[in-house]
């Protein structure tokens, strides 16, 4: 009787005594009917496994053809590597549009499935970013799914940056956009005086049905295509940056005073008779960060990070406040800053320039000569900075022990030294990236390439307003247990995703080299560190460090605190550039509230301030990177034919990026050119694969080039194998 029990009983779960009584039928049922209860969950293989009760090695391999299948029916959809999610779209959906100059077009589902391919001739002349409803076409056996567009719910303002082909009765805008592979025609009457060769802004009227070629007006003209300040301009508008200040903002600008009531001095803490200075880059003018050092009578240092009050002088809601909000940060081109405020309170007013009173909202350390806080303050103070130095300059004081000010600066070093080492032992991530700088002629042609490296002097600048940063977050953020944070602006970046640290850690072991990629959060980041450590010097450093930062998450703004996972802070922000960044200057309004008792802000507003501020440094950095690369296909155009040494800095399907030991260059072997076998790529391993020969290019590889070609309308320099 028992026995006839526990046989029963064992066969209402046959998958979990044995593997082999689930038919390949009731598989399927099985497989189809956990995505339908987990439409929004990704599974892989083994979670399916286990979710269905499967034991067996020879199912699970059973589960990986069901999943194969049922994506190439398109019952589910393959959202990254193994890893799978319900293909929710019915026939009719709605999305955005993403247009390709490739003719590669897709429709993103607004509920966030997977894009679905969109051929030109089913596009309906829809343009990038426009909001659309398609029809889902019927499948065809092994090709990818396909829309076609019925209706165009929403139009974005599409505007196109390029060259003016001016004929006589019409124009064309040439344009190298990666979303439009048509040149935009341009009526005589629509070209605002634009010449033959001009760079020019255009915005698209209307795209006729029938006609190859969309419809356009001139906006802006930029300047003679080719012209340095024009070609900036370009990279400007081609991020939908603005190049130019309006003068309605300046003029509010023009009207702030530059004198300090009395009063005002008389509400704050008076530093203009301590010993305060700057440190700032040779070019510098808007200096937003000061530091004030004195030696307290038992023995500890007082340290004073003092801060460009900018809030004082832009009030909310007022027309520098809205311009500063739209802009979110400065941008920073290889010969030129777009200021976030108008010049006269970024290089004047609000500006800490020596031997001038200036206010600041200032952070004020007691710290022993162990750099550990005993104490601090956050108080609205002025100052007076007595000395204005240049990062080469402090450099030499620190390196000889001479100097002004010498006993002030090697004291700041001494203490910058002890936060930094303990930084690291916290589990800090130590990236010493270099940077890529260009000497320039007055007319903006670049000279010279050289790099940028971070010395004692720029570390001691930055401990002390991580410091600031860390304090002013914790003050806000760190509440007793029970009590919910007020609403604030922090900095966070989260840990990395784990798939991309399990693939870097797989790749880094074929040099020999083992990381962590699980355990405490500080485990990760001292394995990593001491990767970094390892390679230093060693041919494979630079690949290495490369595939570490893709590995991280971009830190962003949130009014959600998670954490700085890369500086192994538990609560850290941006207080330190109120002239160049909005968020500070969000962190100041705060500031100030919560110190005198305010009640906490509406989250909803400051969530959608935080991302706006995100994308817009993003763009920011995009538009910085094109004018590097602008700035580096002109340095090598000159130097066609030559041959230089590199290391293969990307692998890509369309061919191998190489670095120039020498200026740091990257150029493009196209795959065309590899003519000697088929090669293929491998995303996985980073590679270029010879079909016949095996022979490999891999990312990091050493390899010798000859520039081939230099396009500065893509800002792309060609190489070819030497």
């Amino acid at each position: 009787m028992t026995k006839n029990k526990s046989r029963k009983g064992k066969e209402k779960k046959p998958a979990k005594r044995d593997g082999k009584r689930m038919k390949k039928q009731a598989m399927i049922q099985a497989v189809i009917a956990t995505f339908q209860s987990s439409p929004k969950e990704l599974f892989n293989y083994k979670q399916i496994s286990n979710k269905i009760g499967i034991e067996s090695q020879a199912q699970k391999l059973m589960i990986v053809d069901v999943l194969y299948d049922l994506a190439a029916d398109g019952f589910v959809v393959e959202m990254d590597r193994g890893r799978y999610r319900l293909n929710s779209l019915g026939t009719i959906a709605t999305g955005i549009f993403q247009r390709r100059s490739n003719g590669k077009n897709s429709f993103i589902p607004e509920d966030g499935g997977a894009p679905v391919f969109v051929a030109e001739r089913n596009s309906g002349h829809a343009m990038h970013g426009d909001k659309v409803k398609v029809q889902l076409l019927a499948k065809r056996k092994g090709a990818e799914p396909e829309a076609e567009v019925m209706e165009i719910l929403e139009r974005t303002e599409q505007t196109f940056v390029g060259k003016l082909q001016v004929a006589k009765g019409f124009a064309f805008l040439i344009t190298e956009d990666k979303t439009l592979a048509n040149d935009i025609f341009i009526p005589r009457d629509k070209l605002k005086g634009g010449k033959d060769g001009d760079k020019a802004i255009v915005r698209i009227m209307e795209w006729p049905e029938g006609a190859k070629n969309p419809l356009g007006e001139v906006i802006d003209i930029l300047g003679k295509a080719g012209q340095n300040t024009a070609e900036m301009h370009a990279i400007l508008a081609e991020f939908g940056l603005p190049y130019k200040y309006p003068a309605a903002v300046e003029k509010a600008a023009d009207k702030i005073p530059e004198k300090i009531p009395e009063e005002e001095i008389a509400r704050r803490e008076d530093f203009r008779k301590v010993t305060t200075f700057t440190i700032d880059p040779k070019d510098a003018k808007d200096f937003d960060d000061a530091l004030s050092v004195r030696k307290l009578p038992d023995g500890n240092w007082e340290v004073g990070v003092h801060i460009a009050d900018v809030t004082y002088y832009v009030k909310p809601e007022g027309i520098i406040e809205r311009e500063a909000a739209s802009r979110a940060t400065s941008v920073y081109l290889v010969d030129r800053t777009i200021p976030m405020l108008p010049e006269r309170l970024s290089n004047l007013i609000c500006s800490l320039r020596p031997d001038e009173e200036k206010l600041c909202f200032s952070v004020i350390f007691e710290m022993d000569g162990n750099a550990e806080v005993k104490k601090y303050r956050i108080k609205r103070t002025v100052i007076k900075s007595g000395r204005r130095f240049t990062y080469e300059e402090a450099q030499q004081i620190i390196e000889t022990g001479e100097g002004d000010l010498k006993e002030e600066i090697l004291a700041m070093n001494h203490l910058a030294t002890k936060l930094r080492a303990r930084r690291f032992r916290e589990g800090a991530i130590n990236f010493d990236r270099y940077e890529v700088k260009f000497e320039i002629d007055e007319n903006g042609k670049p000279l010279n390439v050289y790099f940028k490296e971070a010395k004692d002097s720029n570390k001691l600048v930055e401990e002390f307003m991580l410091l600031a940063n860390k304090t002013v977050a914790g003050f806000v953020g760190h509440v007793p247990k029970g009590k919910t944070p007020k609403t604030f602006v922090y900095r966070i970046h989260d840990l990395p995703d784990p798939d991309k640290m399990e693939n870097f850690a797989e790749f880094v072991r074929r040099f020999g080299y083992k990381v962590k990629t699980e355990g405490l959060k500080s485990d990760v980041s001292k394995g990593i560190n001491k990767l970094l450590d390892t390679i230093q010097g060693k041919p494979e450093e630079n690949l290495i460090e490369t595939l570490v930062i893709r590995a991280m998450q971009k830190a962003r703004y949130s009014t959600e605190n998670v954490g700085h996972y890369g500086l192994a802070f538990a609560y850290y922000t941006h207080f330190t550039s109120p002239i160049r960044r909005y968020p500070d200057m969000m962190v100041h309004r705060l500031l100030e509230r919560y110190l005198a008792g305010g009640r906490s802000v509406a989250k909803v507003k400051y969530e959608e301030l935080c991302t706006h501020s995100s994308s817009m440094e993003q763009l920011a950095a995009n538009a910085e990177r094109a004018s590097i690369k602008y700035k580096q296909v002109e340095f090598m155009s000159d130097k066609l034919g030559r041959v230089y040494d590199g290391v293969i800095s990307g692998v890509t399907e369309w061919g191998l990026y190489v670095e120039l030991n020498e200026n740091k260059c990257e150029g493009l072997v196209p795959i065309r050119d590899l003519q000697d076998d088929y090669y293929e790529f491998d995303d996985k391993n980073y590679s270029l694969t010879g079909r016949r020969h095996k022979y490999q290019f891999r990312l990091g590889d050493p390899i010798t080039i000859r520039v081939a070609q230099a396009n500065l309308e893509r800002k792309q320099l060609d190489f070819a194998l030497a």
